[in-house]
């Protein structure tokens, strides 16, 4: 074991604090560029939390294609981010889109690296009892939240299996962990993408490609503030995004985009490369809090 080890120190380079190991094209890259000529594709992206992730990615140097159905606002955030980006139309309902989308980073970058699904909607808060439940709406949703990500799941490892590598991220939420945070079509359909992910991790494991999702807790994104804003009339989108804010468990600390861009950054980066098929939470400690109401001693009797 000794003699192994002492093979493997000879085989490792330390330089300016990284440690890199030749021959691996894994290394270790704290702080720096973590995604250096990276190809990213990212749906959803022309607004929220897409948006935010793209901006993480291409300042880490990564090449991101926006695939967003939105050809106003993708368009404008791919001239955002420079000759980093390049805006694709793509409604992720349309599997010809998602691979429409594949195929453009084959074609113009010759690979690609990281796949994130992100687009999704909340769907219709009201009414919200399951006994008045649109179905047409659901399915609308779960076309959206589940297939739409299945899809891109499906092309991104079409074009990954053959080079043996590659990182696929989906967007969940906490909202899929409990009941009663989200209304019935967003629950259970981002209660789904788990389970996607386990299902799609015991496959593409063995073709050197990970599958990840992340769930982040309430953020005041432009899709949340409209959505609250139906449930809270009169009330300016400011004030919802600070009653959004207030809703952290974790003292002194509050969600915002960017704290969901830098765990897709995290799962999308070679410093990851040994996490496949986990949901990364990430709620400041929600999710682990749940206290019984225990009567005080003066309520007894």
């Amino acid at each position: 074991m000794l003699r192994t080890l002492a093979r493997e120190l000879k085989l490792t380079n330390f330089s300016n604090g990284l440690v890199k190991k030749r021959s691996s094209r894994f290394y270790a890259t704290v702080g720096g560029r973590r995604l250096e000529g990276k190809i990213a594709i990212i749906t959803g992206s022309a607004s929220g939390l897409g948006k935010a992730t793209a901006h993480e990615f291409v300042q880490h140097g990564a090449q991101v294609i926006i695939a967003d159905n939105d050809t106003q606002l993708g368009p404008k955030v791919a001239k955002e981010l420079g000759h980093s980006a390049q805006y694709v139309e793509c409604d992720v309902t349309v599997e010809a889109q998602v691979e429409e989308a594949v195929n453009f980073a084959i074609t113009n970058y010759g690979k690609l690296d990281i796949m994130y699904n992100n687009a999704g909607i909340t769907g219709p808060v009201i009414p919200p009892s399951i006994t008045e439940l649109d179905l047409d709406e659901f399915e609308k949703v779960m076309r959206i939240n589940v297939t739409g990500v299945i899809a891109g799941i499906k092309h991104a490892a079409r074009v990954m299996i053959p080079k043996g590598y590659g990182s696929i991220i989906c967007t969940s939420s906490i909202s899929g962990l409990f009941g009663g945070l989200g209304p019935h079509p967003y629950t259970i359909s981002k209660s789904t993408i788990p389970g996607v992910v386990k299902s799609v991790a015991s496959e593409l494991c063995g073709a050197g490609i990970r599958v990840n999702c992340i769930s982040p807790t309430a953020i005041p994104t432009p899709m949340s503030l409209y959505q609250i804003g139906k449930f809270i009339p009169g009330v300016t989108y400011e004030q919802i995004g600070e009653i959004v804010s207030g809703l952290s468990a974790l003292k002194g600390a509050k969600c915002e985009d960017i704290d969901v861009a830098r765990a897709a950054l995290y799962l999308a980066s070679d410093d990851a490369k040994f996490i496949s098929g986990q949901n990364l939470i990430v709620d400041g400690g929600f999710t682990s809090i749940k206290n019984f109401a225990f009567p005080s001693p003066d309520q007894i009797g």
